[in-house]
């Protein structure tokens, strides 16, 4: 890339390295289908749309200021035992619900805490869109595991996640989110223990596997759309991010090379005594531009760079929530196809004799006994598969009403948050050019008036 010129008027170097770099070390935590069946009731193959109660549970309902609910994350301290080091936040909870026991709340908790809570919101509403955490990674250069600015990163991002759950109409309302704002830490490691266990979790993994190799068959519309929004969404945000981190860094390296710029002219003009005055002049103009960049720098940090990479790690989200909703559908539709194999089979019966009656003459049953017991084994089969079926048909449309529902009011944060952020970005980068320029304009008609007094002093003699 080529050199550029800054605002303060002096090339800048591109560099080529990342400014972020996963990290593989886990203690590096800042950012962690339609068939008629014999009994003439129907089930669709397709998308669910018979009527469930349990879609009711997921009907969002619409925003209001009037929030009974706010967390605070603050105040971080470092816990150095015999083998780890880790930092706890203050979780301030204040709340005007009826379900709470009292109106205030204040407990610590750590990183992995906070992601236990997210897996199990995750775990109890797959197809809702869960805010991410920061990831783990940490930052080239960086010596200490735990300074203030990492730590301070990190508090930020954590508020921003309980927030966000805060001001959910679903989320807000799940137990376990109530436990984490309220348990005492051996209470919430007590209630941690509760959850499912190894073996289930196992269980669960290996049907999503299951599921993802199967693939689903009719995956709606609406969903289709959705996955190519949210690629499309996650391939720019992702550049942006990744470029927006380039120029921090740039940037940062700018201001270390211009603090060393400045002290330069002021030595020289030691040495110079007609130009003592344009070489300060200089010398404080690059100060000035300095403090401009060191306040450009901080609202870059504190605005611009974490909104996109949290909209990066928000695209992600979606992706799984996607593939945990095509799970859901696929599992339905590999039942439905059970239950029309075994409705195949029953009306195979009245057709012809099959190898279980031939068994049953070799065994000296009666060939009509042997047909009334396949029968009846089949009818059993079928009528718990239809239940089952009917359950997961529910499934699927309480996935369905629950996705589309939060993936409206995530669209609608979303453009809200971007918006702002670019707006107030425009607004920065503004300001900063505007100070450099007037830093520089007043170097200029300080130099010229100078100039005109030399000359009309030199005139007058």
């Amino acid at each position: 890339m080529s050199s550029n010129l800054t605002a303060a008027g002096f090339p800048t170097q591109a560099l080529t390295g990342e400014m972020l770099e996963l990290d593989e070390d886990d203690d590096l935590e800042v950012f962690s289908k339609d068939v008629t069946l014999t009994d003439g009731s129907s089930v669709s193959a397709s998308l669910p749309t018979s009527p469930s109660s349990m879609t009711n549970q997921y009907r969002f309902e619409e925003e209001s200021d009037a929030r009974d609910i706010f967390v605070t994350v603050d105040n971080p301290e470092s816990h150095v035992t015999a083998l780890e080091t880790f930092i706890t936040y203050r979780v301030v909870t204040k709340t005007t619900r009826s379900d709470f026991d009292s109106c205030e709340y204040e407990v610590r908790r750590r990183y992995q805490d906070f992601l236990w809570l997210r897996d199990r919101l995750e775990e109890t509403h797959p197809t809702l869109i869960v805010h991410p955490l920061p990831e783990k990674f940490v930052m080239k250069g960086m010596v200490e595991r735990f300074n203030n600015d990492f730590i301070e990163t990190r508090r930020k991002a954590l508020h921003k996640f309980l927030c966000r759950i805060a001001e959910h109409s679903i989320l807000s309302c799940n137990a376990d989110f109530k436990i984490f704002l309220t348990a005492q830490a051996w209470e919430l490691t007590s209630h941690k223990k509760q959850g499912p266990g190894l073996l289930s979790r196992m269980g669960d993994t290996v049907r999503a596997v299951a599921a993802s190799v199967r693939g689903v068959k009719n995956r709606p519309e609406e969903f289709v759309a959705m996955q190519e929004y949210v690629d499309t969404f996650s391939q720019r945000m992702g550049s942006l991010d990744k470029v927006t981190q380039r120029i921090f860094k740039e940037m940062k390296e700018y201001l270390d090379d211009l603090k060393q710029y400045g002290p330069t002219y002021v030595l020289w003009s030691g040495s110079e005594e007609e130009l003592v005055e344009p070489l300060k002049g200089v010398a404080g103009c690059i100060d000035k531009c300095c403090q401009a960049t060191e306040e450009q720098l901080s609202q870059m940090s504190d605005n611009l760079v974490p909104l996109l990479h949290e909209y990066v790690l928000c695209s992600d989200t979606i992706k799984a929530v996607l593939r945990r909703r095509d799970n859901i559908q696929t599992e339905y539709e590999a039942k439905y196809d059970i239950l029309v194999n075994k409705q195949a089979d029953r009306e195979a019966l009245t057709e012809t004799e099959d190898l279980s009656i031939m068994l049953g003459r070799l065994l000296g049953k009666v060939p009509e006994e042997a047909r009334q017991q396949q029968e009846q084994r089949l009818h059993g089969q079928i009528e718990e598969l239809k239940g089952e079926v009917e359950k997961l048909e529910d499934k699927v449309e309480c996935a369905n009403s629950a996705l589309k529902g939060d993936w409206e009011r995530w669209q609608s944060k979303m453009r809200g948050d971007v918006k702002a952020g670019f707006v107030s970005t425009a607004q920065k980068n503004i300001d900063y050019h505007e100070k450099c320029l007037a830093v520089w304009e007043s170097f200029l008609t300080s130099v010229n008036a100078d100039q005109s007094v030399e000359k009309s002093a030199g005139l007058n003699s």
